[in-house]
């Protein structure tokens, strides 16, 4: 037995260790022309579970790569590429951004 906080460290832990990774399908029309996140999934170790943003398409797939033939379109000059969630890359606003003072 361990104390309350001990018990949530360690179960926080576990959480970090066994998280799945995050990702996103992205459709690219023409070459670099334009772009749209079409589906979210998330890679666990042994599949893929993934889902499509307008939530007309679920998947169960062994990796990550296998969800991309269903996001292209040749005859449409759209293809389709993985790009792994990567939160320090977030450009959201927040309080001290001196734009969103700005407008408030």
């Amino acid at each position: 037995m361990c104390d309350e906080p001990t018990f949530v460290r360690i179960l926080a832990e576990t959480v970090a260790d066994e998280a799945p990774r995050l990702f996103a399908v992205v459709q690219e029309y023409g070459e670099r022309v334009d772009a749209r996140i079409a589906a979210w999934g998330f890679a666990f170790p042994d599949h893929t579970e993934l889902v499509s943003t307008d939530r007309t398409c679920r998947m169960v797939l062994d990796k990550p790569e296998n969800a991309l033939r269903g996001f292209r379109n040749h005859a449409d000059h759209i293809s389709a590429r993985i790009i792994w969630h990567d939160p320090t890359m977030a450009t959201a606003l927040n309080d001290d951004d001196e734009s969103s003072q700005e407008s408030g």
